[in-house]
């Protein structure tokens, strides 16, 4: 019998690799959005994070998140992905 990989994601925040179910995954749409993609399904260009308000601060600051996306990361945008993410880590809670 077959054993099946886990498959492995590197965090933009951390730079810690873990299996791609523990990460949250944000993607830039075709339209040029940037939102997270709960279901790791959306048609766009992604990058993942972990679940952490630390991580995303990293990979904001650093300029990571914008550049794996290929776009402008605008003010509006930040704001949203940090409640997003506090909003998912005060769920995991």
């Amino acid at each position: 019998m077959k054993v099946k990989k886990v498959p492995q994601r590197t965090c933009i925040g951390c730079r810690s690799v873990r299996g791609k179910k523990e990460l949250l995954r944000i993607v830039r749409t075709p339209e040029g959005q940037v939102l997270f993609d709960p279901t790791g399904k959306k048609s766009g260009r992604g990058t993942y994070i972990c679940p952490s308000v630390d991580c995303l601060e990293k990979a904001l600051k650093g300029d990571c998140l914008a550049k794996n996306l290929e776009v402008t990361i605008t003010q509006e945008m930040k704001e949203q992905l940090r409640a997003e993410v506090n909003r998912i880590v005060d769920r995991s809670l």
